[in-house]
């Protein structure tokens, strides 16, 4: 189980605030599948919110520390029904996220033989953020925004 600070967890909680559940517990209880669920929402967000069914407390409590034990997750708040989870994210992630849409990436493009008997040929080029493959494997440009007449005369 992850331990927060006092002040890391009232930040976390006021990042809480405005969330939303994202996932229900029902009265029977935690399930394999639910801990799935919860594990894939914690890897994705970090922050989330679960909704415990059941007017049973010691349940309750005794569901948000099995989440926290299993999945390596830290307790933020548990407000009656309501309970606020974080881990933090993995590092993949965010790489991913940061280069995302920047710079040049690989592309293969797989052509079949004009006759259809021998083997498709396979290149692999190096796309700008701005072009495209098409569907017969060409390099197109994104098309420059269009641009208002009348806006343009307006001087916007």
């Amino acid at each position: 189980m992850l331990k927060l600070t006092s002040a890391e967890r009232s930040e976390l909680r006021s990042q809480a605030h405005g969330l939303n559940p994202v996932v229900l517990i029902s009265e029977d209880g935690l399930k394999p599948s639910l801990m799935k669920e919860i594990d894939a929402s914690l890897n994705s967000h970090g922050l989330i919110k679960v909704r415990v069914f059941g007017d049973d407390r010691e349940a309750r409590i005794a569901i948000y520390e099995t989440i926290c034990e299993k999945l390596g997750a830290a307790p933020v708040q548990h407000i009656g029904k309501l309970l606020v989870l974080y881990r933090p994210q993995k590092d993949a992630a965010k790489e991913r996220s940061e280069t995302r849409g920047k710079g040049m990436r690989e592309v293969t493009i797989v052509k079949p033989s004009p006759s259809g008997t021998k083997r498709p040929s396979v290149t692999k080029v190096m796309v700008k953020g701005n072009e495209r493959v098409t569907q017969g494997g060409n390099i197109k440009r994104a098309k420059p925004r269009q641009k208002s007449s009348k806006k343009s005369a307006l001087g916007r």
